[in-house]
């Protein structure tokens, strides 16, 4: 009993957060119940998100009904590549990437071949909420399929690396790059098998990386190193994170981003009640720097004074920019 106290000591003083902390100190203080539909559901909060002027993968159509399910052609159009995704669906589950067509059959970005008739049946069961959180009947999104850019050939395996920040009250207070591996099966979902990679606020430099429960720096397909990577653009990735404070309302949340060849950074979806294993990928606990950030809202709430998302943007690289570990 004493060395699990000891062991919880330690990891308080590391400003390590647990999901007790973060339930009851983060999401339960600053996520009103009546505004988790704009995140729970990826149709609702893609809709906000174009009404914003918010960069997002372009939305093909929506099935809501079987009957509805007839009208997949139409939707697609012709479209030799999409992804169809559960509105209401969690940990990358349901979701189907088509990557091209072959002789009346789709193939999938694994390269397996599939029917039309599968994937209504995919869609169906999506429906059902075989997928959807609380298993509540759901709708299917048949949206663009983000190609990745050239930058993670080398770190990634198929599928389509994401990057997740953890943004408190509009401020930007840890992120992480997610790579797919071939365990993951070409997902970017960590308790699937994917790494996650400690990504630097100032910099967007690549840190370490974790995957399945162990310290890594090659990935374990390409063996090619996950760290000392420098991601493009990484100040837009810091404006859009910021900016989805306005965007939902929520105060604690994560948002999932993707870096499309083509089209630049993109918001994927955000989250209400985000991981902690972006701690062990960043070697660094969220509750120093939620605090750090609350008692500079504090101040700035005495003072009147409300930030703009790059004002916000520039405090937490300021302030949390990547010191190294005595293990780096």
């Amino acid at each position: 009993m004493f060395g699990l106290w000891k062991t919880w000591k330690a990891l308080e003083a590391r400003g390590i957060m647990g999901i007790n902390r973060r339930n009851a100190d983060y999401v339960l203080k600053y996520n009103k119940r009546s505004l988790y539909p704009i995140v729970d559901d990826k149709i609702i909060t893609k809709e906000r998100a174009i009404a914003a002027g918010i960069h997002v993968p372009e939305m093909y159509g929506v099935i809501s009904t079987e009957k509805e399910i007839d009208r997949l052609e139409a939707i697609i159009d012709g479209r030799r590549d999409f992804v169809i995704k559960p509105a209401q669906g969690a940990g990358g589950d349901g979701i189907l990437v088509i990557a091209d067509r072959f002789e009346g059959h789709y193939r999938s970005i694994s390269g397996r071949l599939i029917s039309h008739g599968e994937i209504e049946h995919q869609i169906s069961s999506i429906l059902t909420g075989l997928y959807s959180l609380g298993g509540h009947r759901d709708r299917a999104l048949i949206e663009y399929r983000v190609t990745p850019d050239p930058i993670f050939k080398s770190i990634s395996y198929e599928g389509v690396p994401d990057i997740r920040v953890i943004v408190l009250m509009g401020y930007p207070v840890m992120a992480m790059l997610r790579l797919p591996t071939r365990q993951s099966h070409g997902k970017a979902n960590l308790h699937q098998g994917a790494i996650g990679v400690g990504v630097d606020l100032a910099t967007g430099i690549t840190l370490r990386g974790t995957w399945l429960n162990n310290i890594i720096r090659k990935h374990p397909d390409t063996t090619h190193p996950v760290d000392g990577v420098q991601l493009p653009n990484w100040d837009g990735f810091m404006q859009l994170a910021a900016g989805c404070h306005e965007l939902c309302g929520l105060g604690y949340i994560g948002v999932d981003m993707v870096l499309d060849q083509d089209k630049g950074p993109l918001i994927l979806e955000l989250n209400a009640r985000p991981g902690l294993n972006i701690q062990i990928a960043n070697d660094c606990g969220l509750t120093h720097r939620t605090h750090a950030v609350e008692a500079h809202l504090a101040e700035l709430a005495a003072e009147g004074i409300t930030e703009t998302p790059q004002a916000r943007v520039r405090f937490v690289q300021e302030l949390f920019g990547h010191v190294p570990a005595l293990n780096d």
